[in-house]
């Protein structure tokens, strides 16, 4: 069943609100989208052309507290920074509704990153984390499937350093994302 986030629409805040209003992880947040740089000129072609369309409306789902918000969330606003797609973010805990509608396995995990046309339909999603970082979750998860096992968060440490790794020390994985999210965008 295709969802809608109609109901959704116009009741976040802009991605300034949100970099105004962080409480934790600014300083790194800021660092991230001011290092964002365009990897090739047809990526950038490619968003700036999305001005062409009105048809599309994004959301955010994140929280200045999570460290693949603060990775992430730099990129896709300035990836849709110059596409003309209007952006909003939802703080997750005021906006658990629509958090549980856009569960990883079964997780609370963010950014989400929704695309929606312009009546709330679904169009497709991104996130928590570039696929290359996410696989490293993913198999944790099907390893380690009893949250409640002694070793447990000994292991999700572990995999939260291999994820660590996997973005790797610099600005790489931006473009990454950048062509994950171009990726979606042109499957619709």
């Amino acid at each position: 069943m295709s969802k809608n986030v109609s109901h959704k629409l116009g009741q976040g805040i802009t991605p300034q609100q949100f970099i105004d209003g962080m409480t934790k992880n600014k300083e790194q947040f800021v660092e991230w989208y001011e290092a964002f740089q365009w990897a090739n000129e047809d990526e950038k072609e490619f968003f700036d052309s999305l001005n062409n369309r009105d048809d599309l409306r994004c959301l955010i789902l994140a929280a200045d507290w999570c460290g693949d918000v603060v990775r992430n969330v730099p990129v896709v606003f300035k990836a849709l920074q110059d596409s003309g797609i209007p952006t909003e973010v939802f703080i997750q805990e005021q906006h658990m509704d629509l958090m549980d509608e856009f569960l990883t396995m079964g997780g609370r995990a963010i950014p989400v990153v929704i695309f929606a046309d312009t009546g709330g339909f679904v169009l497709g999603h991104w996130g928590p984390r570039p696929k290359h970082v996410q696989e490293v979750m993913i198999r944790f998860k099907q390893e380690n499937p009893d949250r409640e096992a002694p070793d447990y968060q000994e292991k999700i440490a572990v995999a939260r350093a291999e994820m660590g790794r996997q973005y790797g020390e610099g600005t790489g994985y931006h473009a990454v994302i950048v062509k994950e999210l171009r990726e979606l965008l042109s499957s619709f």
